[in-house]
Order: structure tokens, then sequence, then C-alpha cells
């Protein structure tokens, strides 16, 4: 498997790391499976530049046949640096083995002011590709760490998942929970007590925006008048 990391790849006013993440899944789908894609959340703090709420996003990649890792990244260099916007500061992540390593990075990051210095040393050390690409360069803080947050299995919002219908994560409006469970989500969990919700209707507010959680998509609800509420979490 592949690991990626991406990070303030956007600014205000254009298309986010998610976006982009789904767009280089369709552009690799004829040489790569892409398993997941998933928003993770990292500290929120006024001293951290960020364009919204401090997400960052990782991709698992499963090769399909012979794969060159450089050739893969010289690829991604190219279409991130043509996609980032000026006033980007986008980092790019990617390894093919042992990303646990990267975990206690990623904890870190969802609690800690870091400094970009201590990522680029941190991947000098393990020989792990990272790179700034565009701006400051500082997105290489959130890149290292989404690959740590993917590799606990239990953080962040699941933006696509391979085994999920496409476009199952665009579900709106308000659906039985069957419907749900058939879009490509494993658990519908109480957010009270972690009750396994098995029926009644869900509203989805927004849309289906479940979490990564031991390595399952979860939705999260709360009882609402009619039935369910789908809770929106972003750790």
């Amino acid at each position: 498997m592949i690991y990626i990391g991406l990070d303030d790849t956007d600014t205000r006013e254009t298309p986010g790391t998610n976006k982009l993440a789904m767009h280089l899944a369709g552009l690799l789908d004829d040489r790569y499976i892409t398993h997941w894609i998933v928003r993770h959340q990292l500290l929120e703090d006024p001293r951290v530049p960020c364009t919204n709420r401090n997400g960052c996003v990782s991709l698992q990649l499963e090769p399909l046949g012979d794969t060159s890792l450089p050739a893969l990244i010289d690829y991604l260099r190219d279409v991130i640096i043509r996609w980032c916007p000026e006033g980007s500061d986008p980092g790019l992540c990617v390894i093919d083995s042992n990303p646990e390593r990267l975990i206690p990075w990623g904890r870190r990051v969802q609690t800690e002011l870091v400094e970009q210095s201590a990522a680029i040393d941190l991947a000098r050390t393990l020989g792990i590709h990272l790179e700034p690409l565009g701006g400051t360069g500082g997105g290489v803080i959130g890149a290292l760490a989404a690959v740590g947050l993917l590799a606990t299995w239990n953080s962040g919002r699941v933006i696509h998942a391979h085994r999920a219908p496409p476009n199952a994560f665009a579900l709106t409006g308000t659906h039985a929970a069957e419907k749900i469970y058939a879009s490509g989500v494993d658990d519908i969990l109480s957010i009270v007590d972690g009750r396994r919700v098995e029926t009644g209707e869900v509203d989805l507010v927004k849309r289906l925006r479940p979490n990564m959680r031991d390595g399952r998509v979860t939705l999260y609800v709360a009882r609402a008048e009619n039935g369910w509420q789908a809770q929106r979490i972003v750790a």
C-alpha cells in the first residue's frame, strides 16, 4: 500500500484539499485503487495559519501491477503544483511502508503547535518523502500528520471508501438506516451511549459525513423528533 498526505493546498476562494484528493484519485484510477480518502482535524489555534479549520487529508492507494514510487511522486508533484493557487502553502508526504511510525507525530499535531522544521527533520530521520510545493511550504506539517493519523484507523471524516458505491458520501436528506448502511456505512451509532442503530429514519442534515473509527465507516447520530439526526464529528 501507498500512503499520501496533503495539506494547505487551497485558499478561501478555491476548491479545498478534499477535492484535490478526489481529483488525484480520479487521475490515478487506471493505475491504483484508492481505498481511502480521509480528512483529519489538526490543532485549531489562532497562531496556526490555515485556510479554514486546519484539516489535512490522507489517501491510501493500492497499486495495480508494477509501479514506481519515484514516478508516482513526480506525477503527484506536477498535478499538485498546477492545482494549488497563489497564496497556498502545500505540502506532500508519500510513503509505501510502516505508516505507524508517524502516529505520534499525527497525534502531536492535533494538540500542539509545531514548527515546519520539526516535520522536515522527522521525515529526514525516518527516510520518508516529504516536500513543500509552494508558498511557505507550511503544509508539510499536516501532510506528515495525515499519514500518521490514517495509520491509527481511528481518526477523521471519511471522504471516500473504495467499498462504498460511487458518490455514496454525497447522499443528502433523510433516509432509512437500511439505505445508509447500503451506502457504505458500517455502523450507525448513538452518540449518547454507542448503541448501534439498525432501523429508523436518519436526517443527514447536510450530507452523509461519516467518521473513521476502528477501521470502520461510522456515522454518529442523536435522537430527533422523528427518528435520528446525524452528528458532525470532526476529530
